[in-house]
């Protein structure tokens, strides 16, 4: 299995319900991506200070690295970045195997 790891910092200017559009969003990739399984959102509340304005976290689990290289190039994937892409001032991406 894949996990695909997206660390977010978004814009000062992003808004709750901008959040709650994208966090909808990606709640239903999984019905739209075959080999996406999980979708799971959180949002930083760590005590240690060392999250470097990153505040928003997103794990997606994939089947295989099958799922997650046909996830990539997907039209759900290009529409879901779209929503996203405006509201990011920056993004880390992290994919492991497990």
């Amino acid at each position: 299995m894949i996990r695909h790891i997206l660390l977010l910092r978004f814009k000062t200017d992003t808004t709750a319900y901008a959040l709650a559009e994208l966090q909808a969003a990606f709640a239903a990739m999984t019905t739209k991506v075959d080999g996406l399984s999980a979708v799971e959102w959180g949002e930083n509340n760590s005590p240690e200070g060392k999250n470097k304005g990153y505040t928003h976290c997103i794990m997606m689990a994939f089947r295989d690295q099958l799922s997650r290289d046909e996830y990539i190039p997907h039209r759900a994937h290009d529409a879901l970045k779209l929503i996203l892409r405006p509201l990011v001032d920056d993004i880390i991406v992290l994919d492991y195997s497990y």
